[in-house]
This record gives structure tokens, sequence and C-alpha cells, in this order.
């Protein structure tokens, strides 16, 4: 199987929007990650140190030209009137060949323990094993893997449906690079 052609550059659910990367947000990404920085270091690697305007822009232009290409679906959480944004969002990990993906998730710290995580990640459940014909991905399996230390967003891909497939122990390490974790997978599948 292939690529769709057709891929939302932009989704709605009840409280949000999510939207394709663009560098013209570099400066709302800048800010919302840098704000959450103490937060976001913890888990994500790429959050290790603050983010500049131009890696940021960098960083936008990239996503969106595989967002172009269906390489990496990424999407960036915008509160319902489009105006700040709130998180990051996505689907990474694609092959289009089985199909599947796997969905990541981040919200900033000024909006977390809200409910956007879950409910972005309901929305992109939904699109994502939804069939082609009927206007989703078509995918066959999508997945959440997650530090198990990470009880909040653990947390999600159960109360969504999903099953816990594996942890694997000792397969990664630290967002830091410290320690060695080990990994929960969780997967939806149709």
């Amino acid at each position: 199987m292939t690529a769709p052609s057709a891929v939302p550059t932009e989704i709605v659910t009840p409280r949000l929007r999510l939207r394709r990367p663009d560098p013209a947000d570099a400066e709302a990404l800048v800010a919302a990650v840098n704000a959450s920085l103490p937060q976001l270091r913890e888990w994500m690697v790429w959050a290790q140190a603050p983010m500049t305007l131009d890696a940021s822009r960098e960083n936008l232009t990239g996503a969106a030209e595989r967002f172009d290409a269906r390489e990496n679906l990424r999407y960036h959480v915008w509160n319902a009137e489009g105006t700040e944004l709130v998180g990051s969002s996505g689907y990474h990990a694609l092959d289009w060949r089985v199909p599947k993906g796997e969905i990541g998730y981040w919200i900033a710290t000024a909006h977390a323990g809200q409910g956007y995580a879950r409910e972005v990640t309901q929305a992109l459940t939904d699109l994502a094993l939804t069939d082609r014909a009927a206007g989703g991905l078509g995918l066959r399996r999508l997945e959440i893997r997650c530090d198990p230390a990470n009880g909040r967003s653990a947390r999600i891909p159960p109360a969504l449906g999903y099953a816990l497939d594996a942890r694997l122990v000792n397969n990664d390490v630290t967002a830091d690079g410290s320690a060695v974790r080990d990994t929960l997978i969780f997967s939806r599948v149709r």
C-alpha cells in the first residue's frame, strides 16, 4: 500500500485545532517549548536545551516537508480559536506498506492536566484507523510508546482502548542519556 494522497492539514476536536506545521508558527513553538522545558526535558530527547527561533524555523520547514511527503504527519495543537499553541502530536514511524504508525504527543505545561493529550490522541486514533474510502488513513496498526515512569502519558493508551503489547526491558535510555530505561508499547489494530 502507498501513502494516501489526501491527508487533512487541519483536524478540529471539541476544544482544539490540530494543524500541519508551518514555519510561520516558529515564535509560538519557541514560546511553548521553552516555557515547558523543565517538564519536557525529562521525557523528550529534543528538549534538552532551549529552542531558538532559527532552530524552530528550520524544524518547522522540515516538518512541513515531511508532512507533504507523508513521511511524518506532525500536527501542532492549538486552542479552539487557533491563537495559542497548546502542544504537538502526530504520526511517526509510518510504514505505508503495512500500513502502520505511531502516535507521539506533548502538551505545554500551561495546558497540562486538562485532558488535551487524550482528546488529541482520540482524534488521531479515529482518523488513522478509519478506512481511506471513508476519509481516514486506513492504518492497520497504531502504536503509542512511552517510558513507564511517565505515568501521565502511560494512562492515555489504555483509556482509549489500546492494548499493552509489551514492556521492553532495558531497551532505551532516558531523555538526558543518564540511565537505561524500559519502554511500554501499546497498540490498536483493525
